[in-house]
């Protein structure tokens, strides 16, 4: 039976932490402050931002919010982002996804300058992530190297098996892992044989939108199993992409949805506010 890993205890315990981080850059006259940028009113986008919100406040992060009509030019949200770029008191920006057709968002996440684009979108960051220099790297990956790291799990010499090739999670995450000196397969709908490639697999990560996808006969026995996938079953219910129940049978590790990756991803967020302001600073 795997040892369940417990993500909100774990972000419980990283904003505690990043609290008194900032206590200390605001004795040095250093305020964190994160700007969020919202085009039109998708709701589950309302949900993710109030989130974000209240995780500022309580670790102390200041917090500015820009709500944009769906409606919006790609004029006037690009000239937001340049204002924002350009204003010293802004440690972050974030542009919350999805925006509304027909906004080009690599065109506004290209705009964000990198020194403030706390979600690691940005080419520069992507491509220091590449070449394993310092960088800002996507929430939700840090998240999971952060994960592995609090609970001992070795990544050195290890297979890692990654569901799932998106620019948010897969491509971000395998970088990561590589950077630990892991050996790494992608996997994606066009992969043959997965199955078999994810029996192999040491760390076992699911990022493909699909409840239940991973079954009990993909995963070898004592596979650490992290399930980033976030879906809502014929319930109403959040569900992952990991069949838990059975999967936990055989597994050492694993994520449970909700409460594993998730509050992670917020956690991370907060995390490379404070350092984007540090660096500014120094």
């Amino acid at each position: 039976m795997a040892t369940i890993i417990d993500g909100k205890a774990l972000a419980k315990k990283i904003r505690l932490e990043l609290k008194e981080k900032v206590k200390d850059l605001n004795n040095k006259n250093i305020y964190p402050k994160l700007a969020v940028i919202m085009v039109g009113d998708d709701k589950a986008s309302q949900v993710y931002v109030k989130n974000k919100s209240k995780a500022c406040n309580e670790i102390g992060i200041d917090f500015e919010e820009f709500l944009l009509p769906s409606n919006t030019n790609m004029e006037t949200l690009l000239n937001l982002i340049e204002v924002l770029n350009n204003r010293e008191d802004i440690s972050g920006i974030l542009l919350q996804s999805p925006i509304p057709e027909p906004l080009n968002i690599r065109e506004a996440f290209n705009k964000i300058s990198y020194k403030k684009d706390v979600d690691g979108f940005h080419p520069i960051n992507v491509g220091k992530l590449a070449i394993g220099e310092e960088c800002f790297v996507s929430c939700t990956p840090l998240g999971v190297i952060k994960i592995l790291d609090e609970y001992n799990i070795p990544i050195d010499g290890k297979n890692a098996v990654i569901i799932g090739r998106s620019n948010i999670v897969g491509k971000p995450l395998s970088q990561c892992l590589l950077n630990r000196n892991a050996t790494i397969t992608v996997c994606h709908s066009k992969t043959k044989n997965l199955e078999m490639i994810c029996k192999n697999a040491d760390i076992l990560i699911a990022a493909v939108g699909r409840q239940k996808f991973v079954t009990e006969n993909m995963v070898k026995d004592g596979a650490v199993v992290i399930d980033v996938g976030i879906n809502r079953n014929e319930q109403g219910k959040l569900v992952g992409d990991v069949d838990f129940e059975n999967v936990e049978k055989k597994a050492s590790y694993i994520t449970p949805v909700p409460g594993g990756v998730g509050p992670m991803t917020v956690a991370m967020l907060m995390n490379n506010v404070i350092e984007a302001a540090t660096r500014q600073k120094n």
